[in-house]
């Protein structure tokens, strides 16, 4: 294998591990932080034990498994410096900030044997894809385990697939199995308006219908977050009088403004431990500039993570084709890249690239004007 095969298998094995890291992360963590995994389980039985099935079980070769011990709950300074830390979202944080001194006090309350008012801790999400709805989900199961609220404190993610069955009879069975893994957390339901009857054979009522049921027998150790769109998430908590009894806690997920968009690829570079040459930081902007005209369909921080490997690719075939190369080569992102990654390469002129630089910086973002100052981190 000589030197230019050797640098393109590097590269190209540093972009297939970001895009397995990005589908696993798809709808949540943009920034690094470390999810919550499932609890694990030892999937074997204990010598002389008999097989045994589980209440959610419908197979007799399914056993009884014996869950290992959790970890200790993170500390509430922790995660909330976490939340402080990720990019924009002002909002957002001030409301789950309410939330945890809210549940602080209610525990603290509890545990003195004074009453408490009528306190949910479900929640609607809303907003465009990747704005960070998981994330933040997956945060705040972590948030109520520490303030031992939840007994676990894992996210369990799905949409209308994961709970609605085709026949009748399954899908109470289906959504049963979920509900089971979520106990101890959260469950995250995406797209949730998707559960909305669409005709006389639709079972997503069931879906329904099990799942207002198991956040009153669970109360004490489930939280059910639905998330989706604006408009169609607040029909479908208007479509059911046991949502709107159990759902009246809203956070709305702003768009992501150009400027936090280019930090958000600034550290997912510093995350990747790559540089961007300041040259090419204002042709990274117009990049998302352009690429956001459609702000539903560019996904927020997801479309920058699409993005940023698209330019990672034209640094790899950059570099296939030098003799020798650095660690510095290796690092740096250079604006040849990110122009190659737009396709520009060939018929853009530096004058063209100035002038749309220009225009770039005279407009508004495509989802509205940036935030005021104090809705900044």
């Amino acid at each position: 294998m000589d030197k230019k095969d050797e640098i393109i298998l590097q590269q190209l094995d540093v972009i297939r591990t970001m895009t397995q890291n990005s589908l696993n992360r798809m709808g949540s963590d943009f920034w690094g932080a470390p999810p919550v995994q499932d609890t694990p389980k030892s999937t074997a039985p204990e010598k002389g034990a008999k097989p045994e099935k589980t209440a959610a079980s419908t197979g007799a070769d399914e056993k009884k498994e014996e869950e290992a011990p959790l970890p200790p709950p993170e500390k509430i300074e922790d995660l909330k410096a976490e939340l402080d830390g990720y990019v924009g979202l002002g909002e957002v944080k001030r409301e789950v900030n309410n939330l945890i001194n809210m549940a602080t006090v209610f525990k603290r309350r509890e545990e003195m044997g004074l009453p408490n008012a009528d306190f949910s801790l479900h929640m609607v999400f809303t907003g465009n894809p990747g704005t960070g709805k998981t994330m933040i989900a997956r945060l705040m199961a972590r948030i109520y385990r520490s303030l031992g609220i939840l007994s676990k404190g894992q996210l369990v993610e799905v949409d209308r697939s994961g709970l609605v069955a085709g026949y009748v009879g399954q899908t109470a069975i289906k959504t049963s199995k979920v509900i089971e893994k979520a106990l101890g957390g959260v469950l995250f339901i995406d797209e949730a308006y998707a559960l909305n009857g669409k005709g006389d054979n639709d079972f997503g009522q069931e879906a329904i219908d099990t799942l207002l049921k198991a956040m009153e027998d669970h109360r004490d150790d489930l939280v059910v977050i639905v998330a989706g769109y604006d408009g169609l998430m607040e029909k479908f908590i208007q479509s059911n009088p046991g949502l709107e009894s159990r759902f009246n806690r809203y956070l709305h997920f702003d768009d992501y403004t150009l400027d936090e968009m280019l930090e958000i690829f600034k550290m997912q570079c510093r995350k990747s431990q790559y540089t961007l040459s300041p040259d090419a930081e204002q042709d990274v902007k117009d990049f998302i500039y352009d690429e956001n005209a459609d702000g539903v369909t560019f996904g927020n921080a997801r479309g920058v993570r699409n993005l940023f490997e698209q330019i990672l690719t034209a640094q790899a075939n950059r570099l296939a084709k030098m003799e020798s190369f650095t660690k510095d080569d290796l690092m740096t992102l250079t604006r040849d890249d990110v122009l190659h990654a737009r396709g520009m390469e060939d018929d853009t002129t530096v004058a063209e690239l100035e002038a749309k630089a220009a225009e770039t910086k005279e407009k508004e973002t495509p989802s509205g004007a940036e935030a005021p100052k104090d809705e900044k981190d």
